[in-house]
């Protein structure tokens, strides 16, 4: 293995401002834990930091999520020790080393791997919070989801299908379209025009009752526009850069719609709701609902061209990085 080292970016800009540097691994103070990372998840809010859409404090270490083995735990952690796999989502994991607070580790089952964990840690605990938790997806249900085949939107649509959902899809080319409908989508639209227009043909003239948006700028109206009076728009994501602001008049006149724009930490912020997540998310692991789809696999040193691949949308499923 090569000496310890994590990626920090010093100013904003694109994949090249990602430098590899020498640490030196912290020793775990109380109710922390020392891991050794085996895998780290690549997530598109990792390139918000780097351009400076969400601001950070220089210098950076990007990352959101990881699995590993603990080397050493602090006075008062009892529920790991040295040598347990655990996987996590936390701050900072673009690295061989990380420190964290033991309380956000959570002890892997032997069925699930470690790259498993680090694919689906961040994404699944998000499929978890827009499906369980915001407004409950139940039977019947119809959802539209952009990017169903993205990191996050590979796990949302079979499990919202688990649960009785019709599933409409939107995503931007026929063999991403295959993709999803592989994995339950009812329909899916290709391309981002008049989606809205079609999304009422197939629900005839209704709409849908919840709509998981990722895509942000050029999705958002369409989504609006997409549900029934009284459905939910829920924002989750800018890929295509942040939304213009809406007026609460535009709601209303959608037929008093809801608009919510989460953020997992809110959802998990406790041990209880992290220890909630992680057992339905590791239940729908073992399964068989949900799998990690690891459509890519990239040197931690090499995250640059994985940030690059990401952007470019030539990504399909999750991306590893690997220490």
């Amino acid at each position: 293995m090569s000496a310890p080292y994590a990626i920090r970016i010093h100013e904003t800009g694109g994949p090249e401002v990602l430098k590899k540097e020498s640490i030196d691994p912290k020793q775990p103070g109380p109710d922390q834990a020392l891991v050794l990372q085996s895998a780290v998840g690549l997530n598109f809010i990792d390139t918000y930091f780097r351009t400076g859409l969400y601001p950070a404090k220089f210098p950076f270490t990007p990352g959101g999520e990881g699995a590993g083995v603990v080397e050493a735990v602090g006075e008062g952690v009892t529920h790991i020790k040295p040598g347990d796999r655990v996987g996590y989502v936390a701050s900072g994991t673009y690295a061989t080393h990380v420190t964290l607070p033991a309380a956000n580790l959570l002890p892997l089952p032997d069925s699930i791997s470690d790259e498993t964990a680090a694919a689906v840690m961040l994404k699944g605990l998000t499929a978890w919070m827009l499906l369980f938790e915001i407004r409950p997806i139940k039977k019947g249900d119809t959802l539209l989801v952009w990017a169903p085949v993205g990191g996050v939107g590979s796990l949302l649509v079979p499990w919202a299908v688990s649960l009785g959902a019709r599933v409409i899809a939107v995503t931007s080319s026929d063999k991403k379209a295959a993709i999803a409908r592989a994995s339950g989508a009812s329909e899916v639209i290709v391309g981002y025009d008049t989606v809205a227009e079609q999304v009422k043909a197939l629900t005839d003239g209704k709409g849908v009752d919840v709509a998981l948006d990722s895509v942000g700028k050029t999705s958002f109206d369409e989504s609006l526009s997409s549900l029934k009076p009284r459905g939910w728009m829920i924002s989750y994501g800018n890929a295509s850069g942040a939304p213009d602001p809406v007026a609460p008049g535009r709601l209303a006149q959608g037929g008093s719609l809801v608009l919510t724009r989460p953020t997992l930490f809110n959802f998990i912020a406790t041990p209880e709701a992290l220890a909630r997540g992680a057992g339905l998310l590791f239940g729908a692991l073992k399964d068989g609902t949900l799998k990690a789809d690891i459509g890519q696999r990239f040197a931690l040193s090499d995250v640059a061209d994985a940030h690059r691949a990401l952007e470019s949308g030539k990504t399909i499923g999750a991306t590893i990085l690997v220490p």
